[in-house]
């Protein structure tokens, strides 16, 4: 068990897609778009990864309520979309095609081992969350490890009573690893249910611009682009996730080394989260 005492970060919670694999958070976006096509709903990639983060049966409640997609949705159906087609188009529709969609998903975001090697070398546990179902992060978790990032702990919304912005799988991370106070916990992810997580969580709270879904580029896609227009987007990403709460922002998992020894700082001063 960890000292009570603060000083310093001795946890740090992942996510998975836009965060440590899946540069641009892919994965789950053309399974959406597919589900809603296949009940005669077109369903727009930007849509698609507005609520990006939550656990995704969350993701197709939000999406239903957004006035553009409920009223696409009634035009075809002749009426409000239910329960039961929240349930048809989770089970029946996302699910499979996003079992289908994960080839590829668990493709590590560049400097990701660096910064695992530079955190376990202080002894700095790792863990991680996730809007994935649990098979789903099983089949990405797994291709990960072979690439050499395996987080000592991984939870899904399944394993707790409420998933984001519900704080219950940082702190099964924090119980897991036997990590407390929340001050000495970073909790970092690319969504805007990432930052909320880890703020109800009472930890630090850091979102993820560049390699993320609010910029939603692959690397190549994001490379192809003008420095100007690369700034642009990644600036935009930044001013939303600081929007959120997020008590810092970075362009992507490499720059962690440099983030903790900030929040080091910062909580030898006395700063809480």
């Amino acid at each position: 068990m960890q000292p009570h005492a603060p000083e310093r970060i001795r946890l740090v919670v992942f996510d998975w897609a836009g965060t440590t694999v899946d540069h641009g958070c892919f994965a789950p976006v053309r399974p959406f778009i597919e589900a809603f096509a296949a009940m005669g709903v077109t369903l727009e990639a930007d849509e698609a990864r507005g609520p990006m983060g939550l656990h995704k049966k969350d993701h197709v409640r939000a999406l239903l309520a957004l006035p553009a997609l409920a009223e696409r949705w009634r035009s075809v159906h002749g009426r409000g979309a239910t329960e039961a087609d929240v349930e048809h188009l989770y089970t029946r529709e996302f699910v499979p095609r996003q079992m289908d969609a994960l080839k590829g998903a668990g493709r590590l975001i560049d400097g990701l081992l660096e910064s695992m090697a530079w955190l376990r070398a202080r002894e700095i546990r790792i863990g991680s969350t996730t809007g994935y179902f649990r098979e789903a992060l099983d089949a990405v978790a797994a291709e990960a490890r072979d690439q050499g990032y395996a987080p000592e702990a991984a939870f899904c919304p399944s394993d707790v009573s409420a998933a984001r912005p519900a704080p219950w799988m940082i702190f099964r991370n924090m119980e897991a690893t036997g990590v407390f106070p929340p001050a000495a916990v970073l909790k970092i992810g690319d969504t805007l249910p990432d930052v909320e997580e880890g703020r109800n969580a009472g930890v630090w709270s850091v979102g993820v611009a560049r390699t993320g879904s609010e910029v939603g580029l692959s690397a190549e896609e994001l490379a192809a682009l003008s420095s100007n227009e690369q700034a642009r987007r990644v600036a935009r990403a930044r001013e939303t996730l600081r929007a959120a709460g997020a008590h810092a922002v970075v362009d992507s998992v490499a720059d962690l080394p440099g983030l903790v020894r900030d929040l080091d700082a910062r909580l030898a001063r006395g700063e809480r989260p």
